[in-house]
């Protein structure tokens, strides 16, 4: 989003929002957009919302010039799509800001049927990896496009230099699909629950053996396709740089005190890089947060970190382990008597405490494996720490990880952040009383402005009555405006005016600022991408061979999606999702993946390697025996997963 005078960046933190009152506590904790489900069509089945209640959310928002998006990127299947259009109306109608989209028929019918005027962002569903994907997604009429995951700076850098009149927007934070979002059917081949349709079944968090094509066991029950939570917050400066203009935690799902506490380390950064660059980036809303607790990552659920590709390909980014939170390390145990243990840590602990460590142990083949305990504290004694129940795989000189912080919790607990408006008035004379205007307060703010009168003679006073007018008008209790400066013009202060008149006055003109919209001054450029009148194939945008070989991967799933896509002169088949059956050809493909196993392992030769001893192909295997064949694309350095 670039600002009027072409010269400022606008940065937009998105902040996920499970219901409303996260995204209240979002707003509260200083992110500048929500995203949050309505009651159908969100990728994320179990968090659904009433519209009534983003519309509160809204009117919330909108005080801060803060924005609401909607998610319904789900794909639709015809008998959905009048309930569906039904509920874009109700949606507009409460004034959300923009809507997440993956079905390209939802797109047409948003575009031609409902001609409706939000903004359209289209979704990382639509795997959107290239320029040219990105330039094909503006000409249908996207503002924003989001970026898949696997994007390196450098690429988000490039894309943004071919089209730089769409706004892009990057994950920073949060859990990893191991696919390309959008082009994931494991959960469906497997278990018939789409991850299109919001019902993942989390495929990739399972124990696989991973076998070669004689049957040798290479890796025996490990996490293979179970990433680390992603972490930008040290790789903000540089985004802000590549292009990209909204900044994404993911978390739908989570709970309230992991957006309070991920929204306010990514907030305090943000504001932190913008200090040192006034004149280059500016934040999407206004007001000043004020948190009573200090952010920590580490605190809150994740994996173990990643940056993922930022930097491009490394070591590191998948958990073999365990799909668990491990949490922040606190030391080593030290010693351990029957009931109790103490810890070697300058870490406090409390009461309730979650804890957990990774358990070594040889199985039945001899082989060792590694698995995640976890256990909670019934009493903690300083560093000594008493179990409710003894776990019998803890050992003098293992690492500990504490994954529920008792004390932390209950410094989010409650309210826990104030996010207030700076405002500045002026206080002077009228003809038959006096005026109260009142101004947002600050460098680079909109210029919006409210004045409100009261009639009241104007009667000498005998002392200046300044003091009490700059105390009376500043008294603004609960509302979310603080004022930083009162003018008293016109000699206004040399008349007595009650302590009553004034208060009124001050209500009237707060309640009419109240309701001026708080908005970003932005020109948005005209696009310049036009092919509503070619018939461009989807082709020119994406892998032809592998869209020719699986048509389901276009996830056409009603008439009108079909109609687009004809339109645009590609030939779709249906969506893997509507078949009657799995897919009839042999081996689909279920997941396509940057990350690559071979490479994980220290097995890929292309990046220094060693040369595997194993027969190719690899096969992923589950418990229930089912088996997936990998295969690894050098050419494009991703790793593909077919079913058998």
């Amino acid at each position: 989003m670039q600002s009027k005078d072409n010269t400022i960046k606008t940065i937009e933190l998105l902040a996920p929002a499970k219901n409303l009152a996260c995204g209240i506590a979002a707003i509260d904790h200083g992110a500048d957009a929500v995203y949050i489900g309505a009651s159908k069509f969100g990728a994320r089945q179990s968090a659904g919302n009433s519209v009534e209640d983003i519309a509160t959310l809204c009117e919330y928002a909108h005080r801060f010039g803060a924005k609401v998006h909607v998610t319904m990127n789900t794909i639709i299947y015809d008998n959905e799509m009048d309930d569906m259009l039904q509920l874009v109306r109700e949606l507009e109608k409460a004034k959300v800001d923009a809507l997440l989209i993956q079905d390209m028929g939802l797109l047409k019918a948003c575009k031609e049927y409902l001609k409706t005027n939000l903004s359209l962002h289209a979704s990382t569903q639509c795997d959107s990896r290239t320029a040219e994907k990105v330039r094909w997604l503006a000409s249908l009429g996207f503002e924003r496009v989001v970026l898949a995951r696997e994007l390196s700076v450098q690429e988000i850098a490039n894309i943004h230099t071919a089209v730089p009149e769409v706004e892009l927007e990057a994950f920073v934070h949060g859990a990893l699909c191991v696919s390309y979002s959008g082009i994931c059917y494991a959960s469906q081949y497997c278990f018939e629950r789409s991850a299109n349709r919001g019902a993942c079944a989390q495929f990739c968090r399972m124990a696989f053996d991973l076998k070669d094509s004689d049957g040798k066991v290479i890796e025996h029950q490990r996490y293979l396709l179970s990433l680390k939570d992603m972490s930008q917050i040290d790789n903000l400066g540089t985004l802000m740089r590549s292009g990209a203009c909204a900044f994404k935690i993911e978390g739908r799902l989570k709970d309230i005190n992991y957006v309070k506490n991920v929204v306010s380390a990514y907030n305090q950064k943000l504001n932190a890089i913008i200090a040192k660059h006034p004149n280059e980036f500016r934040r999407a809303s206004f007001g000043r947060v004020e948190c009573n607790f200090t952010p920590d990552l580490n605190k809150t659920f994740n994996r173990g970190y990643t940056s993922y590709f930022a930097d491009g390909r490394q070591q590191g980014i998948f958990s073999p382990n365990t799909p668990k939170a491990l949490g922040e390390y606190v030391g080593k145990v030290k010693e351990i008597r029957r009931d109790s243990f103490n810890v070697s840590s300058t870490a406090s602990f409390a009461n309730g405490d979650g804890l957990c460590f990774i358990n070594k142990q040889i199985n039945r083949e001899g082989r060792t494996i590694e698995a995640l305990e976890g256990f909670r504290v019934n009493k903690a004694v300083g560093n000594r720490l008493y179990p409710y129940k003894m776990p019998q795989g803890l050992k003098a000189g293992m690492g500990l990880y504490r994954n529920q912080d008792q004390a932390f919790e209950k410094e989010l607990a409650g309210q826990s952040a104030v996010r207030l408006l700076p405002i500045e008035m002026e206080f002077g004379l009228t003809f038959d009383g006096y005026f109260l205007a009142i101004r947002l307060s600050g460098v680079g703010v909109p210029k919006v402005e409210t004045k409100a009168t009261i009639q009241f003679e104007h009667q000498e006073a005998k002392k200046p009555q300044r003091e009490n007018i700059v105390r009376q008008l500043t008294k603004l209790g609960n509302t979310i405006y603080i004022c930083e400066h009162v003018d008293v013009a016109d000699n206004a202060d040399q008349f007595f005016i009650p302590s009553s008149v004034l208060a009124e006055l001050r209500r009237s003109a707060i309640e009419s600022f109240a309701l001026q919209p708080l908005l970003v001054e932005e020109t948005k450029p005209q696009q310049v991408y036009d092919l509503k009148n070619k018939k461009a194939s989807a082709f020119e945008y994406i892998n032809p061979s592998q869209y020719k070989r699986f048509p389901y991967l276009y996830n056409v799933s009603n008439r009108v999606a079909q109609a687009f896509y004809e339109q645009q002169g590609a030939n779709v088949k249906t969506a893997f999702e509507c078949m009657d059956t799995n897919p009839t050809h042999d081996n689909p493909l279920i997941m396509q993946c940057r990350h690559c196993i071979r490479y994980s392992l220290g097995y890929c030769v292309v990046h220094g390697g060693k040369k595997p001893t194993w027969k190719e192909p690899l096969y992923l295997e589950l418990g229930d025996k089912k088996r997936f064949r990998l295969e690894f694309d050098c050419k494009d350095c991703q790793m593909n997963i077919y079913a058998e």
